[in-house]
């Protein structure tokens, strides 16, 4: 028993680490490509459908980055991915709700003297949450609302207080911070797996295929908290 515990908290610790590098990544990714956004140039003799580009020096080396608002007029030989940071984050913060929170909902997730509820309620109500955040956010994008992203931002803002009033009220402190970030975190990674990398994948098989990509494919909607 007592090696179990042992084993159990070493998890814990692994878990705990792995969603801080990942998350980590994730949001140093999604910095860096804010910034190459920002300080994208344009100029005469750009390729056809190219949007700006910037010249960077990191390391010793010189990059030349172009940015092309659909796509270029062929499919590039090699191909990164931005995806796994989002993915990886969410599984390892999900890990970490599972080996933590749920696992000893008595202990981390439940607080009776806020809300009396038994350990599987709560992690129902756990579950829910996230799953409702994704819904909702989906619903007001799709709304006449999702045409203004001033607009679309500030009622996002007033969801997320929303739920984190509403996690204080049920959950222990510690439980209801974590929450808040997995209920932000749900909405980004669901945004980049349901649609940015599906929209992406249209565009490389329209490539591939030697067709012109539809530029609707890029104009995600749900930019809100997109990765």
């Amino acid at each position: 028993m007592d090696e179990f515990a042992v084993f159990w908290e070493w998890l814990a610790f692994a878990v705990r680490w792995t969603h801080v590098i990942t998350a980590i990544a994730w949001i140093g990714s999604s910095f860096y490509f804010v910034a190459l956004d920002l300080g994208l140039k344009q100029r005469p003799g750009l390729p056809a459908g190219a949007h700006g580009e910037e010249w960077q020096v990191h390391g010793g080396g010189f990059y030349h980055i172009q940015k092309y608002l659909v796509a270029p007029a062929q499919m590039p030989e090699h191909l990164t991915w931005f995806k796994w940071e989002a993915y990886s984050t969410w599984l390892t913060g999900f890990a970490m709700l599972g080996v933590l929170y749920y696992a000893d909902a008595s202990l981390f997730l439940v607080d009776h003297e806020r809300f009396e509820m038994t350990n599987m309620t709560a992690i129902f109500l756990s579950l829910a949450s996230l799953g409702i955040g994704w819904l909702v956010y989906d619903f007001l994008c799709k709304s006449p609302l999702g045409k203004s992203d001033n607009g679309l931002m500030l009622v996002l803002f007033a969801v997320l207080v929303a739920m984190g009033w509403g996690y204080t009220q049920v959950f222990t402190g510690r439980a209801a911070f974590v929450h808040l970030g997995a209920f932000t975190a749900t909405i980004m990674s669901a945004n980049v797996f349901l649609l940015i990398i599906p929209n992406q994948k249209m565009v490389v098989a329209d490539l591939i295929a030697g067709r012109m990509p539809d530029p609707e494919l890029r104009q995600d909607r749900q930019a809100a908290f997109a990765a």
